[in-house]
């Protein structure tokens, strides 16, 4: 159940809202017991099936935390096996579901082997639920949560639907306190809403339309470096609209329920270098493998450099194939790594000028490229028409055609991934508050209109993130 469609905006979230901020309004506990249920009803809707993978998760989780803080408070060596069997289990069960079937084709290859591959299909938001579930106990572990014994707590906090499926990554810490305290007022729903709607006109104003440009060059065999330049950009675009329009739209939603949810995007396409852009792109999944991958590994303390490397290295091959099963993400991955390690070495990792920014824009599009492409090969080739290589076809027109009728929502696209729409509105706010909300509530309302009309009317709605 997507959160940009008329089942969710007009049934499920009306009849959630209703029950949770209406009929259950003086009760936290069954409030609780409300989302959580409709959580997983949420969940449900989309993976009837996998909805057991859910549960046995939470349960898994649940216990697993509860064993290793009694461990831990005896003082017994015990609670680290059980930290890893936990850990083994939560990342068996991922690797089963994503990367099976990926292991057994490199096996294929390198050796020659013919094993055939399972019929296995991923469950939605896997890696995202996952990463929460494990990071609970680990915070366990360290003794930095404490280990709750009603299991209430710890499946509202893996299965809350607003970021269930694709984020942000939550940390438990992050609404431990809210989930046994909270309050739900006014202007918490109203911001919610408003937020709701940005995240939503976002995905589907602009990452759906530039979406249909990017799929268009991207299918050519052969594009003329105007549409292969054309398509990347515009692919550039829509994941970034595409995914944090989502997020978008999961804060709101959290905020409509008294639940604050952290930020994952600080305008990346304004980065100052590629070290910049990590910190401003998807940012709870790069604290989340800063916090449990790179530091446990040693992180900039270790003694020697070849071994900061090796920590770099691992960190962002594991950050590739988060992503997906494939060899194009891996390579998308490493090109990070190939990247920041330059940077670091030439030492422009905290500079700031023009040519930091545009040498950023560059390397992060032809990432995406890799990132977008079917396989390495197909990447290759869209690259090398980007750059006139290959024997391009004669696309002037259709890239003319394109821009003339989509040049409004590309020069929106552009506008709104600035820092420039939110400080003139800031601005405005200072100054005049009240002509400040009559804008914001009449553009909000137009927003909304135009994408229920999108929605009614169109039937390209996918999301990226949900395949990872």
């Amino acid at each position: 159940m997507l959160f940009s469609s008329l089942i969710f905006i007009f049934l499920f979230l009306t009849v959630t809202l209703f029950v949770n901020n209406v009929l259950l309004r003086k009760s936290l506990l069954l409030q609780n017991i409300f989302l959580t249920l409709a959580s997983l009803f949420f969940y449900a809707w989309g993976e009837p099936f996998n909805i057991l993978l859910m549960l046995g998760s939470i349960a898994l989780n649940w216990l697993s935390a509860l064993w290793v803080s009694r461990l831990k408070a005896k003082g017994s060596r015990l609670a680290l096996p059980v930290l890893i069997v936990c850990l083994l289990l939560n990342f068996g069960a991922l690797f089963y579901f994503k990367y099976l079937n990926f292991s057994l084709s490199l096996l294929n290859r390198a050796f020659g082997a013919s094993l055939e591959s399972l019929a296995v299909e991923m469950p939605i938001g896997i890696s995202f639920f996952t990463f929460q579930a494990v990071s609970y106990v680990v915070d366990v572990y360290r003794q930095k949560e404490d280990a709750h014994k009603n299991p209430l707590y710890v499946a509202f906090y893996i299965s809350f639907f607003p970021q269930l499926i694709a984020g942000p990554i939550v940390r438990y810490s992050d609404i431990s306190q809210q989930i046994q305290s909270r309050a739900l007022s006014f202007d918490g729903f109203a911001a919610g809403v408003k937020r709701f709607l940005t995240g939503l006109a976002r995905k589907v104003l602009l990452s759906n339309v530039v979406g249909a440009i990017a799929d268009r060059a991207f299918a050519l065999d052969c594009p003329s470096p105007a549409m292969a330049w054309l398509g990347a950009i515009a692919y550039a675009f829509q994941i970034y609209y595409d995914f944090s329009g989502y997020s978008d739209m999961a804060i709101g939603l959290g905020l409509m329920f008294g639940i604050r949810i952290p930020e994952n995007f600080n305008h990346p396409y304004t980065s100052s270098t590629v070290k910049d852009f990590w910190r401003r792109w998807h940012m709870t999944l790069s604290v989340w493998f800063r916090d449990y991958v790179y530091i446990p590994l040693g992180g900039n303390r270790s003694p020697s450099a070849a071994r900061r490397v090796l920590n770099l290295l691992a960190v962002w091959a594991l950050t590739g194939l988060w992503h997906g099963a494939n060899m194009t993400f891996l390579v998308w991955g490493l090109w990070y790594f190939v990247l920041l390690s330059a940077e670091r070495a030439l030492g422009l990792s905290n500079k700031n000028t023009w040519y930091t920014h545009l040498y950023t824009l560059f390397f992060v599009l032809i990432g995406w490229v890799i990132f977008r492409a079917p396989s390495l090969s197909a990447a290759g080739q869209y690259i090398g028409a980007m750059f006139g290589l290959g024997t391009p076809g004669i696309e002037a027109p259709s890239v003319l055609v394109l821009l003339k009728e989509n040049w409004f929502t590309l020069l929106m696209a552009l506008l709104f991934a600035t820092r420039l729409p939110s400080s003139v509105l800031k601005r405005l706010q200072e100054k005049h508050p009240v002509a400040h909300e009559a804008i914001t509530c009449t553009a909000l309302l137009l927003m909304f209109v135009l994408s229920l009309a999108h929605l009614i009317n169109g039937t390209y709605n996918p999301f990226i993130y949900f395949n990872f």
